[in-house]
């Protein structure tokens, strides 16, 4: 768990803890906005590593993913598969037990835990509604896998501790489910036809993967005859060839997927800056809004 955590990422959610929290307050003591900070990386870990087993994913941030490291380590795929589960469940344990811990009042501590709580409700509906496959509305599970804990939850937790109100939760709110959803279309384009030497996975992974992202789903629609097969070939098929992926690849920015996608996201994200504007906030927290929407939607990795 530690060797995952000091790998790296992109440390956005302890960021947006930051901004809701300035948002609030800009005298928050720094010290509850870094152990919420640390309580959210551990959820996010406890995340990636049942993820990537669920996934059968062996790549994470430059190194091996946690099910595959200790399967090696135990010489057993069953072991490893069930350290890893026990490692996530470590992880968020771990991070529970910092946010009990905070200096705050019973009340304003009691609103964090439960903010916390919805968290891990949300994304888990999301992650049923992305394994089991039932799920026609693509952006629906990304507000509940994605938004929930990378955007809304953080800035939602950061006002929480600095005594926030309603008012500013509500901004905040509007704010954090397109800025959500924009974040996870970005990452569905980097999953594809992202750089790994900036993203720490393959090229292409998603698509052995089997990953049914709005980018996929398009294709699929806009696809017929050869095209549409390739795809379905190479969708789920981890020993594929890497000459196929890149075809496939090829043909996700040939049918015009990739553009819906681009064009997505930037309407999102303008919907995000729309509810900025709209929302009483102080010019600090503003910038910081602005800042977060760049941040969340136009990154590399």
């Amino acid at each position: 768990l530690r060797d995952l955590c000091q790998r790296g990422g992109k440390r956005l959610r302890p960021a947006l803890v930051m901004v809701g929290a300035r948002a609030a307050r800009p005298d928050t003591p720094p010290e509850l906005v870094l152990q919420a900070g640390v309580a959210l990386e551990l959820l996010q870990a406890y995340f990636l590593i049942h993820d990537d087993w669920m996934d059968q994913d062996l790549e994470r941030r430059g190194g091996p993913t946690v099910h595959a490291h200790l399967g090696r380590r135990f010489r057993s795929t069953s072991k490893g598969a069930s350290a890893a589960i026990l490692t996530g469940d470590y992880a968020v344990a771990l991070a529970t037990r910092v946010l009990a811990n905070l200096d705050l009042p019973g009340r304003r501590l009691s609103g964090v835990l439960t903010c916390f709580a919805d968290m891990q409700l949300d994304a888990v509906a999301g992650q049923g509604l992305d394994v089991i496959g039932r799920g026609r509305d693509v952006e629906l599970t990304y507000r509940l896998k994605t938004a929930s804990y990378t955007v809304r939850g953080p800035l939602i937790m950061g006002a929480l501790l600095a005594g926030g109100s309603p008012a500013l939760q509500a901004t905040l709110e509007r704010f954090a489910l397109p800025a959500g959803v924009a974040f996870q279309l970005r990452d569905d384009l980097i999953g594809v036809f992202g750089d790994p030497a900036r993203t720490g996975k393959p090229r292409g992974g998603d698509l052995r993967a089997g990953k049914r992202t709005l980018l996929v789903e398009l294709a699929l629609q806009r696809c017929r005859g050869p095209r549409r097969q390739l795809l379905q070939s190479v969708l789920g098929a981890p020993r594929t060839t890497q000459r196929a992926v890149e075809r496939a690849i090829e043909v996700l920015e040939e049918c015009g997927a990739k553009a819906v996608v681009e064009e997505r996201i930037v309407s999102l994200s303008n919907e995000a800056r729309v509810a900025i504007e709209r929302g009483r906030l102080s010019s600090e927290g503003r910038e910081l809004l602005l800042g977060a929407v760049d941040a969340l939607t136009s990154r590399e990795s």
